[in-house]
Protein backbone atom coordinates (compact mmCIF):
# COMPACT_ATOMS: atom_id res chain seq x y z
CA UNK A 1 0.00 0.00 0.00
CA UNK A 2 1.17 3.28 -0.75
CA UNK A 3 1.08 6.23 1.60
CA UNK A 4 -1.46 8.47 0.72
CA UNK A 5 -0.58 11.58 3.42
CA UNK A 6 0.93 12.68 6.85
CA UNK A 7 -1.02 12.48 10.42
CA UNK A 8 0.38 14.48 13.13
CA UNK A 9 -1.48 13.04 16.31
CA UNK A 10 -0.93 14.53 19.70
CA UNK A 11 -2.84 12.41 22.31
CA UNK A 12 -2.70 9.98 25.48
CA UNK A 13 -1.14 6.52 25.46
CA UNK A 14 -3.21 3.37 26.01
CA UNK A 15 -1.40 1.01 28.07
CA UNK A 16 -4.65 -2.10 26.56
CA UNK A 17 -4.14 -0.58 23.00
CA UNK A 18 -7.61 0.24 22.30
CA UNK A 19 -7.90 4.12 22.61
CA UNK A 20 -5.78 6.74 22.53
CA UNK A 21 -2.44 7.02 20.38
CA UNK A 22 -2.35 3.62 19.64
CA UNK A 23 -5.91 3.73 18.23
CA UNK A 24 -4.90 6.24 16.42
CA UNK A 25 -1.80 4.63 14.68
CA UNK A 26 -3.94 1.59 13.83
CA UNK A 27 -5.99 3.80 11.90
CA UNK A 28 -4.19 6.17 10.17
CA UNK A 29 -1.92 3.49 9.05
CA UNK A 30 -4.44 1.14 8.24
CA UNK A 31 -6.35 3.46 5.82
CA UNK A 32 -2.99 4.42 4.22
CA UNK A 33 -1.43 7.46 5.87
CA UNK A 34 1.84 7.92 7.45
CA UNK A 35 1.35 8.93 11.58
CA UNK A 36 3.76 10.44 13.56
CA UNK A 37 2.81 11.74 17.25
CA UNK A 38 3.00 14.08 20.39
CA UNK A 39 2.14 12.10 23.55
CA UNK A 40 0.66 14.08 26.05
CA UNK A 41 0.27 11.80 28.89
CA UNK A 42 0.81 8.36 29.91
CA UNK A 43 -2.16 6.06 30.79
CA UNK A 44 -2.30 2.61 32.71
CA UNK A 45 -5.95 1.50 31.59
CA UNK A 46 -7.15 -1.80 30.98
CA UNK A 47 -10.46 -2.87 29.04
CA UNK A 48 -12.07 -2.82 32.65
CA UNK A 49 -10.62 0.74 33.59
CA UNK A 50 -8.42 3.44 34.24
CA UNK A 51 -6.01 3.16 37.36
CA UNK A 52 -4.16 5.98 36.49
CA UNK A 53 -2.70 8.78 34.37
CA UNK A 54 0.91 9.71 33.92
CA UNK A 55 1.74 13.62 32.36
CA UNK A 56 3.90 14.37 30.32
CA UNK A 57 5.72 18.15 30.60
CA UNK A 58 3.94 20.61 28.44
CA UNK A 59 7.48 21.69 27.35
CA UNK A 60 8.27 18.17 26.03
CA UNK A 61 4.87 18.21 24.44
CA UNK A 62 5.84 21.06 22.78
CA UNK A 63 9.01 19.92 21.94
CA UNK A 64 7.72 16.65 20.43
CA UNK A 65 5.12 18.60 17.87
CA UNK A 66 7.43 21.47 16.67
CA UNK A 67 10.70 19.13 16.38
CA UNK A 68 8.53 16.37 14.45
CA UNK A 69 6.90 19.43 11.91
CA UNK A 70 10.32 21.05 11.77
CA UNK A 71 11.06 17.56 9.29
CA UNK A 72 8.28 16.43 8.60
CA UNK A 73 5.17 18.79 7.79
CA UNK A 74 1.45 17.07 8.47
CA UNK A 75 -1.19 17.07 5.90
CA UNK A 76 -3.40 17.17 9.04
CA UNK A 77 -3.77 17.17 12.65
CA UNK A 78 -5.83 14.80 15.09
CA UNK A 79 -5.91 16.16 18.73
CA UNK A 80 -7.53 13.92 21.60
CA UNK A 81 -6.78 13.93 25.29
CA UNK A 82 -5.22 17.12 26.86
CA UNK A 83 -5.61 16.66 30.57
CA UNK A 84 -4.95 20.57 31.34
CA UNK A 85 -4.82 23.70 31.13
CA UNK A 86 -1.30 24.17 30.86
CA UNK A 87 -1.12 21.43 28.13
CA UNK A 88 -4.11 22.73 26.12
CA UNK A 89 -2.28 26.43 25.95
CA UNK A 90 0.95 24.83 25.07
CA UNK A 91 -0.52 23.34 22.12
CA UNK A 92 -2.61 26.24 21.21
CA UNK A 93 0.59 28.15 20.45
CA UNK A 94 2.80 25.24 19.38
CA UNK A 95 -0.31 24.89 16.52
CA UNK A 96 0.56 28.69 15.78
CA UNK A 97 3.83 27.71 14.42
CA UNK A 98 2.68 24.71 12.71
CA UNK A 99 -0.33 26.41 10.81
CA UNK A 100 -2.52 23.67 9.41
CA UNK A 101 -5.83 24.29 8.51
CA UNK A 102 -7.12 21.13 8.81
CA UNK A 103 -7.23 20.07 12.75
CA UNK A 104 -9.88 17.36 13.67
CA UNK A 105 -10.45 18.19 17.85
CA UNK A 106 -11.88 15.31 19.81
CA UNK A 107 -12.09 16.74 23.30
CA UNK A 108 -11.65 13.64 25.42
CA UNK A 109 -13.03 14.01 28.72
CA UNK A 110 -13.61 11.01 29.98
CA UNK A 111 -13.03 7.11 29.25
CA UNK A 112 -14.74 4.42 28.41
CA UNK A 113 -15.05 2.98 31.93
CA UNK A 114 -16.09 7.17 33.70
CA UNK A 115 -12.40 7.51 34.67
CA UNK A 116 -12.21 11.34 33.80
CA UNK A 117 -9.15 12.30 31.60
CA UNK A 118 -9.18 16.05 32.09
CA UNK A 119 -8.97 18.90 34.96
CA UNK A 120 -12.37 20.73 35.36
CA UNK A 121 -10.60 23.74 35.29
CA UNK A 122 -8.73 22.49 32.13
CA UNK A 123 -12.93 22.80 30.09
CA UNK A 124 -12.64 26.59 30.43
CA UNK A 125 -9.23 26.67 28.63
CA UNK A 126 -10.33 24.05 26.05
CA UNK A 127 -13.12 26.54 24.86
CA UNK A 128 -11.09 29.58 25.17
CA UNK A 129 -7.91 28.77 23.33
CA UNK A 130 -8.57 25.83 20.93
CA UNK A 131 -12.07 25.20 19.98
CA UNK A 132 -11.78 27.96 17.50
CA UNK A 133 -8.36 26.91 16.05
CA UNK A 134 -9.98 23.51 15.09
CA UNK A 135 -11.66 22.86 10.89
CA UNK A 136 -14.29 20.04 12.97
CA UNK A 137 -14.50 18.97 16.44
CA UNK A 138 -15.68 15.70 17.45
CA UNK A 139 -17.60 15.85 20.42
CA UNK A 140 -19.87 12.59 22.01
CA UNK A 141 -23.12 13.44 23.96
CA UNK A 142 -21.55 13.35 27.56
CA UNK A 143 -18.54 15.76 25.94
CA UNK A 144 -21.09 18.06 24.40
CA UNK A 145 -22.84 18.32 27.32
CA UNK A 146 -20.11 19.56 29.94
CA UNK A 147 -19.04 22.08 27.28
CA UNK A 148 -22.29 23.75 26.48
CA UNK A 149 -23.67 23.41 29.50
CA UNK A 150 -27.37 21.83 28.31
CA UNK A 151 -28.71 18.22 28.67
CA UNK A 152 -29.31 16.61 25.61
CA UNK A 153 -31.69 13.70 25.49
CA UNK A 154 -33.50 13.93 21.65
CA UNK A 155 -31.97 14.68 18.29
CA UNK A 156 -33.49 18.36 18.02
CA UNK A 157 -30.87 18.48 21.13
CA UNK A 158 -28.26 17.03 19.75
CA UNK A 159 -28.53 19.63 16.88
CA UNK A 160 -28.86 22.51 19.40
CA UNK A 161 -25.91 21.69 21.25
CA UNK A 162 -24.14 21.96 17.69
CA UNK A 163 -25.09 25.15 17.31
CA UNK A 164 -24.10 26.18 20.69
CA UNK A 165 -20.42 24.90 19.93
CA UNK A 166 -19.95 26.90 16.58
CA UNK A 167 -20.50 29.28 18.72
CA UNK A 168 -17.45 29.01 20.31
CA UNK A 169 -15.50 29.69 16.71
CA UNK A 170 -14.86 25.98 15.89
CA UNK A 171 -15.99 25.54 11.71
CA UNK A 172 -17.46 22.30 11.57
CA UNK A 173 -19.07 19.88 14.24
CA UNK A 174 -19.95 16.60 14.19
CA UNK A 175 -21.43 15.42 17.44
CA UNK A 176 -21.81 11.46 18.09
CA UNK A 177 -24.75 10.22 19.22
CA UNK A 178 -23.47 6.72 20.52
CA UNK A 179 -25.12 7.25 23.72
CA UNK A 180 -28.04 7.63 23.05
CA UNK A 181 -30.54 4.34 23.43
CA UNK A 182 -32.00 3.76 20.37
CA UNK A 183 -31.83 1.01 17.22
CA UNK A 184 -30.08 3.70 15.34
CA UNK A 185 -27.42 5.64 15.72
CA UNK A 186 -27.93 9.60 14.74
CA UNK A 187 -24.47 11.80 14.29
CA UNK A 188 -24.98 15.37 13.42
CA UNK A 189 -22.70 17.24 11.59
CA UNK A 190 -22.98 20.94 10.91
CA UNK A 191 -21.45 24.44 10.33
CA UNK A 192 -22.96 27.81 9.12
CA UNK A 193 -24.26 26.24 6.01
CA UNK A 194 -25.71 22.89 6.19
CA UNK A 195 -27.20 20.09 8.54
CA UNK A 196 -26.24 16.29 7.87
CA UNK A 197 -27.74 13.64 9.73
CA UNK A 198 -25.98 10.06 9.23
CA UNK A 199 -27.91 7.48 10.32
CA UNK A 200 -26.64 4.38 11.07
CA UNK A 201 -28.04 0.89 12.77
CA UNK A 202 -26.54 0.53 16.17
CA UNK A 203 -24.51 -2.57 16.81
CA UNK A 204 -25.71 -4.60 20.14
CA UNK A 205 -21.89 -4.33 21.95
CA UNK A 206 -20.13 -3.36 24.91
CA UNK A 207 -16.85 -3.34 22.80
CA UNK A 208 -16.59 0.16 21.63
CA UNK A 209 -13.08 1.16 23.64
CA UNK A 210 -11.67 3.60 21.72
CA UNK A 211 -13.93 4.10 18.67
CA UNK A 212 -14.26 8.20 19.40
CA UNK A 213 -9.96 8.33 19.04
CA UNK A 214 -10.49 5.90 16.10
CA UNK A 215 -13.19 8.08 14.47
CA UNK A 216 -11.69 11.48 14.79
CA UNK A 217 -8.36 9.79 13.37
CA UNK A 218 -9.75 7.99 10.61
CA UNK A 219 -11.29 11.70 9.44
CA UNK A 220 -8.08 13.38 9.84
CA UNK A 221 -6.59 10.37 7.41
CA UNK A 222 -9.58 11.25 4.69
CA UNK A 223 -9.35 14.78 4.90
CA UNK A 224 -5.51 15.06 4.46
CA UNK A 225 -6.19 13.32 1.56
CA UNK A 226 -8.09 15.91 -0.60
CA UNK A 227 -11.59 14.39 0.52
CA UNK A 228 -14.23 16.93 1.55
CA UNK A 229 -14.88 17.19 5.41
CA UNK A 230 -18.55 16.34 4.91
CA UNK A 231 -17.22 12.88 2.50
CA UNK A 232 -14.26 12.40 5.32
CA UNK A 233 -17.13 12.48 8.06
CA UNK A 234 -19.31 9.73 5.94
CA UNK A 235 -15.97 7.15 5.45
CA UNK A 236 -14.99 7.66 9.22
CA UNK A 237 -18.24 6.62 10.60
CA UNK A 238 -18.44 3.85 7.88
CA UNK A 239 -14.84 2.62 8.91
CA UNK A 240 -15.80 2.62 12.84
CA UNK A 241 -18.92 1.27 12.44
CA UNK A 242 -17.02 -2.25 10.47
CA UNK A 243 -14.52 -2.33 12.84
CA UNK A 244 -17.19 -2.57 15.72
CA UNK A 245 -18.80 -4.99 13.72
CA UNK A 246 -15.88 -7.38 13.42
CA UNK A 247 -14.52 -6.32 16.84
CA UNK A 248 -11.99 -9.20 18.20
CA UNK A 249 -13.45 -9.45 21.61
CA UNK A 250 -10.85 -9.14 23.36
CA UNK A 251 -10.43 -8.30 27.58
CA UNK A 252 -13.20 -8.14 30.05
CA UNK A 253 -14.74 -4.94 29.98
CA UNK A 254 -15.35 -3.06 27.48
CA UNK A 255 -13.43 -4.28 24.61
CA UNK A 256 -11.49 -2.62 21.53
CA UNK A 257 -12.13 -2.45 18.03
CA UNK A 258 -11.10 -4.17 14.94
CA UNK A 259 -8.55 -1.28 13.26
CA UNK A 260 -7.47 -3.63 10.27
CA UNK A 261 -11.30 -3.83 8.94
CA UNK A 262 -9.80 -1.80 6.14
CA UNK A 263 -7.34 -3.52 5.12
CA UNK A 264 -9.99 -6.48 4.02
CA UNK A 265 -12.61 -4.16 2.67
CA UNK A 266 -10.54 -1.47 1.73
CA UNK A 267 -12.22 -0.94 -1.37
CA UNK A 268 -15.28 0.95 0.06
CA UNK A 269 -13.10 3.76 1.09
CA UNK A 270 -12.16 5.05 -1.81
Amino acid sequence: MKLKSKILIIAGSDSSGGAGIQADIKTVTSLGGYAMTAITAVTVQNTRGVDSVIPIKPKDIRDQILFTCKDIRPNAIKIGMLHSSQVIETVANALKKVKSSKIVLDPVMVAKGGARLIDKSAIKTLKDKLIKKAYLITPNIPEAEVLTKTKIKTTEDMVYAANVLLKFGVKNVLLKGGHRQSKYMKDIFLNRRELKIFKNKKINTTNTHGTGCTLSSAIATFLSCGKPLKKSCELGIKYVNQAIGSNPNYGKGNGPINHLNSIIINKKFK
